[in-house]
This record gives structure tokens, C-alpha cells and sequence, in this order.
């Protein structure tokens, strides 16, 4: 049964999300930030992620047809995929024939350099693949002309004549983010005897904070995630006061989600 809440400028929409964005508005989200699932049987408490291969991209190309709909013609879509299915998801998209690549960039989830490591990841068994220490995000416009306030997340100048030269504190940080994952969730889950239970595939807070800092944050702002999982896309729009519009057909994420709009 379809339920939803909402907190300051968060909408939490428990529903399937096909059958969710069917019903929005064209042209009403300025940004979209999201993953979806892999299809790799990942244990989620309601999805199911082992469909059939050619249903899972039926479904995956319906679903990218309607955030074309739903994103308004100067939006941004960020697509966040991790191997080992990142390209052919990708080419889902691309097939559409809606979307063009604006920026493709790469999430470093983890880096050694020289001998000391930096970051998290999760450890590949065996002896055949090395550690799998990024994914990547793709960012999707409908022209390949939008403009991005790329020093919303710039960096710094190291060398200070430079910034007389460029009349500019800060420079462009390029299309390599290092985004390690917290060591623990950011969301307590509340007092129902959740704490701690963590989304099996989730992003850090960062990542969409750096996308939707990147299209350009503003209070009018409204950013769609249609797979919301345990709301931190939510919880980012929050903390900038942009609006949020979440989806997730798991009861109890939602409510995790609520739970923490609440205390934040």
C-alpha cells in the first residue's frame, strides 16, 4: 500500500517507483541523483534483484524513459553504477537515445599511494581479480550544454599567484572524486531495535552532495532519487534545504528515513 510522508522539504514515498514516477509531473525535477539495483541478487528485504535478464532491461529502460519525463530540460542526471555491470546499464541509457554524457566521473572509493592506503572497500575473494576500489557516476543531460557551478566544489589553489592570475580562490576539481564510505551509517535507525542496520547498497553522503552542489543548489531546488533505499540523498537535500522527493518500495527503509528527518 502506497504511503508517504513528509519532513521540512523531504517527501518519503513508500511505492514501487515505475508506478510512482508514471504519475509525476513532467518536467517538475531539476536534478536526479540515484543507483539502481544490479540485478546480482543482492538480499534487499522487499526486492526482488534476480529477475530475468531481459526483464531487468525492459524495466531498467522504462524507468530511465520516465526520468527523461520527469527531468526538467536543464537538468542533471547523475547515475551512479558500480562493476561489474556498470557499461551495460550505461548502455541501457545510452539506447534510449534521450540523454547525452555530459561528464563521466570516477568515484574513488579507495587509493594506495606509495605504500599507505586511503579509504574503504570491500575485499574481492580469491585470487583472480584484484580489489575493486571505484564506480562510476555518469552525469546525463538532455542538451550536453549545461552549465555546472563547478567551483561550488572546487579546490583550493596550491599555488597562490594563481589566484591573482585567474582572480579566483579555487579551481575546478576535476572528474576523479575521493569519496571513501563512512565506517559506520550516518542514519541510526531509530528506537525500533534498528540501530545500525545498514542498506546492503548504499552511497555516502558526499556523493550526492558534491552532484547536486555541482548542478547548483538553490531554494526552489527539487532533486528525485526513485531508489532512495535508506534515504541519504534525503538526508544531503536536507542539510543544503533543497527538495527532496525519495522512492523506495521497502516500508522499513521509509520509515528509517522518517525516523531520521525527524531527529536531524
Amino acid at each position: 500500500m502506497r504511503q508517504e510522508w513528509t519532513v521540512n522539504k523531504q517527501k518519503i514515498i513508500c511505492n514501487d517507483c515505475l508506478a510512482e514516477m508514471r504519475e509525476m509531473k513532467e518536467k517538475s525535477a531539476d536534478v536526479v541523483v540515484t543507483s539502481p539495483p544490479y540485478n546480482l541478487n543482492v538480499q534487499y528485504n522487499t526486492y526482488d534483484d534476480g529477475l530475468p535478464h531481459e526483464d531487468y532491461w525492459r524495466w531498467l529502460y522504462v524507468i530511465v524513459k520516465n526520468i527523461d519525463r520527469i527531468l526538467k530540460d536543464d537538468g542533471s542526471f547523475f547515475l551512479n553504477l558500480g562493476n561489474p555491470l556498470a557499461m551495460d546499464i550505461y548502455q541501457v541509457v545510452r539506447n534510449t537515445g534521450v540523454f547525452f554524457l555530459q561528464n563521466h566521473i570516477i568515484w574513488v572509493k579507495s587509493i594506495t599511494v606509495n605504500d599507505s592506503s586511503y579509504g574503504h572497500f570491500k575485499p574481492v575473494r580469491g585470487k583472480r581479480f584484484l580489489n575493486n576500489l571505484h564506480e562510476s557516476i555518469f552525469h546525463f543531460t538532455k542538451t550536453n550544454k549545461v552549465e555546472l557551478k563547478r567551483l561550488d566544489i572546487g579546490v583550493p589553489y596550491q599555488y597562490k599567484p594563481n589566484i591573482e592570475r585567474w582572480n579566483a580562490t579555487k579551481r575546478c576539481g576535476g572528474n576523479v572524486w575521493f569519496i571513501p564510505y563512512e565506517t559506520k551509517s550516518p542514519f541510526s535507525i531509530g528506537k525500533q531495535n534498528w540501530i545500525n542496520k545498514r542498506h546492503p547498497a548504499g552511497f555516502p553522503s558526499k556523493l550526492p552532495e558534491k552532484c547536486i552542489k555541482l548542478h547548483g543548489v538553490r531554494d526552489d531546488l527539487v532533486v528525485l532519487d526513485p531508489f532512495v533505499g535508506a534515504g541519504t540523498t534525503l538526508f544531503v537535500c536536507n542539510q543544503l534545504n533543497v527538495n527532496g522527493i525519495g522512492i523506495d518500495l521497502d516500508e522499513e527503509y521509509c520509515k528509517v528515513i522518517l525516523n531520521n528527518l525527524q531527529i536531524d
